[in-house]
């Protein structure tokens, strides 16, 4: 659990109060790829997001990759962040893949917070 606390922390210091999260947020830095995140479900006590790179992609011009593109689960009340489960994978492996997931996940906010990134809060319409 204290991995899916940092996360929920280093996400915190991109995104400021996650409880508030709505939309698409995009944030752009000098030098590095565009980071996107969306919320694509809220409920009372759990959101579920998609944080993602947009990497030009190599095969075809005027197209984007995203990588990575990790389907989250935001805790609010436990203030927790964890990957999403992903379907398929033997059971005895699961542990051990999710712990892979989600360490990749804390390390990638991480890196995000060091180059600069930031997601400005959303504009009321």
């Amino acid at each position: 659990m204290g991995l899916y606390e940092s996360n929920y922390l280093r996400l915190a210091r991109l995104a400021g109060n996650l409880a508030a999260l709505v939309g698409t947020r995009v944030s752009r830095v000098p030098g590095d790829c565009d980071l996107l995140l969306t919320v694509h479900e809220r409920a009372r006590y759990t959101s579920e997001l998609r944080l993602t790179y947009l990497l030009p992609a190599l095969e075809r011009e005027c197209s984007l990759e995203r990588v990575p593109d990790l389907r989250l689960r935001l805790y609010h009340d436990a203030r927790l962040l964890a990957v999403h489960e992903q379907p398929g994978g033997e059971a005895d492996r699961e542990l051990d893949r999710r712990w892979a997931s989600n360490l990749l996940l804390n390390k990638w906010l991480d890196y995000c917070v060091g180059r600069g990134h930031h997601f400005a809060p959303a504009q009321a319409a």
